[in-house]
């Protein structure tokens, strides 16, 4: 089996703090069982053992090339190890039974991908972004399109893709120029250019469904005259759509999964230039943006979660190492002739094996509890519990993004320390995974971006009834843990950091104008963070009890690491947000 990811970690978080059997009796997931939840995340381990796992390196040294014949050209097995992926039903996991899914509840799903994610993230995009496309089809559709687009995609024979960047745009919507033009026959001819698509050319699947964003002519201006289309490769009839292959993207990791410049109507497909390539709307003209984020949003968690994933293969990783490296002796060893030990017996070892520990589960953590406020949405009895579930998903949603795509990165950065020498070298994993994971503070927006929204938007989101509740729910924990005296000094430091975040946040909405305001928002996304993530860990101390033993003791070293390293920094961190510092404003471009 994987040694990337810890099994007995997952069956804590799902089984010891989520309770998630408790779903079965909720009407759609009735048919499951802690059996049947255990069987697929067996069942996912065990594939991603031994189809994902064995090629990570090769997919890195075989990066995708385009052959003469202008088909992509990917490593060997990778076909064999996605068809297993969908032969498992896992492309369908969290889907209707009427679609061929299995029910199962987005927080096991997501729980049995970490997985994948933790043994390949080059391969594993292929199938997440087919399933975010699936779902927001399934949302937003008709039965037609869903017939037509999702079936094939859930049966592991259609994959699909989002097409929302270009060239000259990046993650500004605002200035995207691809336009859909409306044709007699209710289709629209979509003419335009896309950058940074991941998975948009391969020969893995029979089509790729792109889900591209397009302006109408003659709607409204920005982001409100976004529409979204299905823009097939092939069209139902086989045909090839006038969708163009112009180049991949040679990255410096995630070497896998093929990332694209794609064309739209250049006439590469099609015998006229102007003909475009044939695209279906997904719900009204001008309303494609709101769809989209459906998509968007269950990919920044995602994001979350493979960086996460990421960081743990790379503790992991080291923790072997560190086992098996003999280096060095005590520091109060006065014998120089005394055996050496392995370097994980010295403490600034142990401090980076914590630190990475404390990052990595930390943020599995923060994925599986926002995957679970998903099925809140979705199946909870009342109507209330739903959208207080959706407000504090709002709010968590650019924190699971950003916080472990910075902080998860930083556990790869100690594997290569760990590893000394031979991490910065290609024969050992670590490199790489730096170099994966990399990409992940990077797509569905950067920090800035989520910083952003954090700060400009979700905190003040109904009069700041999501913040409001993000910190009751801290609140909340850090009374059950005062109960406890072993756990009454962690309590009472969260409770605190909470009131300074709140009261900072309070601070900065009085600044005078909204670029002095935000002018220091990705500080703010870090130290929300931060807070959260040790409110995670206190959780899990909460969770784990009076229960001893080698994996509970490491949760309560891991949680004392963050509490003492980590969450004091947010204090110094809050009182420069709360001087409204114009540092960065007042900087002039000539200045550098």
């Amino acid at each position: 089996m994987t040694t990337s990811l810890s099994r007995r970690n997952i069956d804590f978080l799902l089984h010891e703090w989520l309770d998630v059997t408790t779903l079965t009796k909720r009407d759609r997931f009735a048919e499951h069982s802690r059996d049947t939840f255990d069987a697929i995340v067996d069942l996912s381990n065990d594939i991603a053992a031994k189809r994902f796992a064995p090629l990570l390196q090769d997919g890195d040294r075989t990066e995708p090339t385009v052959g003469p014949d202008g088909k992509v050209i990917l490593v060997p097995g990778i076909n064999e190890a996605l068809q297993a992926f969908s032969d498992a039903g896992l492309m369908a996991a969290t889907f209707d039974d009427s679609l061929g899914g299995m029910q199962l509840p987005t927080v096991v799903s997501e729980a049995a991908l970490l997985f994948f994610r933790a043994a390949n993230p080059g391969f594993v995009s292929y199938a997440s972004l087919t399933m975010a496309n699936a779902n927001l089809l399934t949302a937003h559709g008709t039965p037609d399109q869903i017939d037509t687009w999702v079936r094939p995609m859930l049966e592991g024979r259609f994959f699909g893709t989002m097409c929302l960047s270009e060239p000259d745009a990046g993650s500004s919507l605002t200035d995207i120029t691809t336009k859909a033009v409306k044709a007699d026959d209710g289709s629209y001819r979509i003419l335009g250019t896309k950058m940074w698509i991941t998975a948009g050319d391969h020969e893995l699947s029979d089509n790729i469904v792109h889900l591209v964003l397009a302006k109408v002519p003659g709607g409204p201006t920005g982001v409100k005259g976004i529409s979204l289309f299905i823009v097939p490769k092939f069209l139902t009839d086989g045909t090839r759509n006038d969708v163009a292959l112009v180049g991949l993207n040679h990255k410096m990791g995630n070497h896998a999964a093929t990332n694209t410049l794609l064309n739209f109507g250049d006439g590469t497909f099609s015998p006229s230039e102007t003909a475009g390539a044939i695209g279906y709307l997904v719900g009204r003209e001008h309303h494609g943006l709101s769809y989209m984020f459906h998509m968007m949003n269950e990919s920044r968690i995602s994001v979350g979660l493979q960086a996460a994933a990421t960081g743990s293969a790379a503790h992991l990783t080291s923790v072997d190492y560190a086992k098996q490296r003999i280096q060095g002796r005590p520091v109060d060893e006065k014998q120089p002739t005394r055996p050496a030990v392995p370097i994980i017996a010295h403490a600034d070892v142990k401090r980076m094996l914590l630190a990475q520990k404390a990052y990595s589960e930390g943020a599995i953590a923060l994925g599986l509890y926002c995957a679970r406020l998903v099925d809140e949405i979705n199946t909870a009895a009342t109507q209330e519990v739903k959208d207080e579930a959706h407000l504090l998903l709002e709010v968590l949603t650019p924190i699971t993004k950003s916080w472990p795509s910075q902080w998860c990165l930083e556990a790869n950065n100690l594997a290569i320390q760990i590893h000394g020498g031979y991490g910065y070298t290609t024969e050992f994993t670590v490199e790489q995974g730096w170099r994966d994971n990399r990409l992940n503070a990077i797509h569905e927006g950067a920090h800035g971006i989520h910083g952003i929204d954090l700060l400009g938007r979700k905190v003040t989101m109904q009069d700041g009834a999501g913040l409001r509740l993000l910190l009751s729910r801290i609140r909340a924990s850090a009374g059950i843990a005062a109960a406890h005296a072993e756990l009454a000094a962690c309590a009472s430091q969260l409770d605190r950091a909470a009131e300074q975040l709140a009261a900072t946040t309070a601070t900065v909405l009085t600044a005078p104008d909204r670029a002095t305001r935000l002018a220091n928002a990705s500080l703010y996304l870090e130290a929300a963070g931060h807070l959260v993530i040790a409110w995670m860990w206190l959780e899990q101390l909460i969770a784990i009890g009076d229960n001893n033993g080698d994996f509970y003791d490491g949760k309560r070293s891991a949680a004392a690491y963050f509490f003492t390293y980590e969450l004091p920094k947010i204090s110094v961190q809050l009182d420069i947000l709360a001087t409204l510092d114009e540092t960065t404003l007042a900087t002039r471009p000539e200045w550098f």
